[in-house]
């Protein structure tokens, strides 16, 4: 079975380095699948799970937006911030949840909704990555 190198990077270093045979990543415009010898391609990434396909297994990663970039023998995911799902810290992910919903509750004028939202959906994201409910 042909496989392709995958690397998750983040500003903190990387989060992942494997060889998988198939990749399935939310960009802005939709779902892509990358197969080893994909043709080239650059895309902006959404605020979701990475899953990760190998012989026999799969992996997810929760990653916050970020770029792919594939080449038929290498992908490269570089996000803001990606956690591998065993290592998401659970109730660290159910806190953030919380502020986030106080915060959209409030409707207040000083609120600033689209980070609010912005942080609502990381925190689903890294909850729903840990739990599988991809």
């Amino acid at each position: 079975m042909k496989t392709v190198t995958v690397n998750i990077v983040t500003p903190d270093g990387p989060v992942y380095d494997s060889e998988v045979s198939m990749v399935i990543a939310k960009t802005t415009s939709g779902e892509i699948g990358v197969l080893p010898g994909h043709i080239p391609t650059v895309a902006p990434l959404a605020i979701g799970a990475v899953k990760l396909k190998g012989q026999n297994s799969e992996e997810f990663v929760a990653i916050s937006g970020g770029f792919i970039e594939i080449r038929p023998d290498k992908i490269s995911i570089l996000a803001p911030s990606a956690e591998v799902a065993n290592e998401i810290d659970l109730a660290r992910a159910k806190e953030a949840l919380a502020r986030a919903e106080q915060r959209l509750a409030k409707k207040q004028d000083s609120i600033d909704f689209q980070r609010a939202e912005l942080s609502l959906k990381r925190a689903m994201n890294r909850i729903n990555v840990h739990e599988g409910n991809i």
